[in-house]
């Protein structure tokens, strides 16, 4: 630091300000040459780019990251990862969120790892959908394992991590742009680092990269009264448009979007506030149009396990919890299917989802689906639809909070933007 004693009048004052300026002088060279060298170091590291135009040159035509909707050819693909799965602590958003059954689990478990059979049951079936995947010629991606039971403090709150299961909650691939999901839980405050080293790769492909601005989780974000001791408690408050989330800052969770070319679907849920939607809404415009889609939930949180669209003008919806604007789809000339009840037995924990995980499938492409071995009714559907079913059984990954997919984020698929809303 350059300290200055301040020198008054005669030549003492202009002794100074020759000192002082030939010390700024000494500083303001040193600090172009330092950035000269380590532009000029940058720039040899990046043999690929042009010397004198790094900074602008358009994206590569090889870049990596290319998906505009849920259906289009899949070609890579990341998988989340079961190690280290952690109960997340018992915060007034992890109860507003999980059916009351369980939270005697929560209170008992949070912050320890969840049953260590389960999950090691878990991790099995995960790797086997990753070799499938393989087998069907896809690229397959996994995010780094890390031990989220370590406890981390911000100024606002304090918490152990999750786990990063589930890569469609946290990242949003729109086009060539990778944007990375604030989230809402403070359990999963730190789940990005898992991805980052992935996201670092593709960000060097050529791929764009945005972080939504990370919110505080102060107290504000939540709404530390809200009401419910039942799911009863739960269906009135839905009703009525209330949630756990505050409008204190965004905070949106990417399972709550789902894309359709040009056009962009998002529910308000328990994670997603009206605050974060106009985030995206105008992070997005005017390339991207971003909707608004309610429906008759209870608990909503992520869309794809009650409006799953797998095809251009065809939309899985889930009969129990019916679209307020499905009118919307049906004059657009959508063809709205309403799947089968799902089969999965009551007496298999569900720690962090509901039984419509069945519907939670993953589109290889028009005519291929990934979907549960364990669900005959809806692979029925499909075979009816004419797309060929591949069957894989994560029961015990179910149990995590996800199905197909919410386990995946497709970073590929072969196709181009296009509107399938006009």
């Amino acid at each position: 630091m350059l300290r200055v004693r301040c020198l008054r009048g005669g030549s003492r004052g202009a002794e100074a300000a020759h000192y002082i300026g030939s010390r700024l002088r000494g500083v303001f060279t040193g600090w172009v040459q330092r950035t000269f060298q380590s532009t000029q170091a940058a720039t040899a590291s990046q043999n690929t780019c042009a010397a004198d135009d790094k900074a602008t040159s358009p994206v590569p035509k090889d870049c990596l990251v290319c998906s505009y909707n849920e259906w289009d050819p899949l070609e890579e693909v990341i998988v989340g990862r079961a190690e280290n799965a952690c109960v997340p602590p018992f915060s007034v958003e992890v109860k507003a969120n999980t059916y009351e059954k369980y939270w005697g689990f929560y209170q008992k478990f949070g912050g320890q790892s969840f049953p260590k059979d389960h999950l090691k049951k878990a991790i099995a079936e995960i790797e086997e959908m990753c070799n499938i995947l393989k087998g069907e010629g896809v690229i397959v991606k996994r995010p780094d394992p890390i031990d989220w039971s370590v406890k981390y403090k911000t100024p606002d709150f304090e918490s152990t991590g999750m786990y990063a299961a589930m890569p469609r909650d946290i990242l949003l691939v729109v086009g060539n742009e990778i944007i990375e999901a604030p989230m809402a839980w403070r359990a999963r405050f730190f789940e990005y680092r898992a991805y980052r080293r992935l996201i670092k790769d593709y960000f060097n492909s050529g791929a764009k990269w945005t972080t939504a601005p990370k919110p505080t989780m102060a107290d504000e974000l939540y709404d530390q009264n809200y009401p419910i001791h039942s799911v009863e408690d739960r269906h009135k408050l839905a009703a009525q448009g209330k949630f756990v989330t505050t409008e204190f800052e965004p905070c949106f969770d990417a399972a709550d979007f789902i894309r359709a070319g040009r056009d962009i679907f998002v529910q308000r849920s328990q994670v997603t506030n009206y605050m974060g939607i106009e985030w995206m809404r105008r992070h997005l415009a005017p390339d991207y149009r971003v909707h608004i889609i309610s429906f008759k939930d209870p608990n909503p949180m992520h869309i794809d396990a009650t409006f799953n669209i797998i095809g251009p003008g065809l939309v899985l919806s889930n009969p129990d919890r019916p679209c307020h604007q499905i009118e919307l789809f049906k004059k657009a000339g959508w063809t709205v299917i309403q799947p089968p009840v799902p089969l999965i037995p009551d007496d298999h924990p569900l720690w962090m989802s509901s039984k419509w995980l069945s519907m939670n499938v993953l589109m290889l492409d028009e005519k291929r689906v990934m979907v549960d071995a364990n669900e005959t009714s809806i692979q029925k559907m499909f075979e009816k639809l004419g797309i060929s079913t591949i069957k894989v059984n994560i029961r015990h990954a179910n149990s995590l909070g996800g199905g197909f997919h919410c386990w995946t984020c497709d970073i590929r698929r072969r196709g181009t933007l296009q509107s399938y809303l006009d």
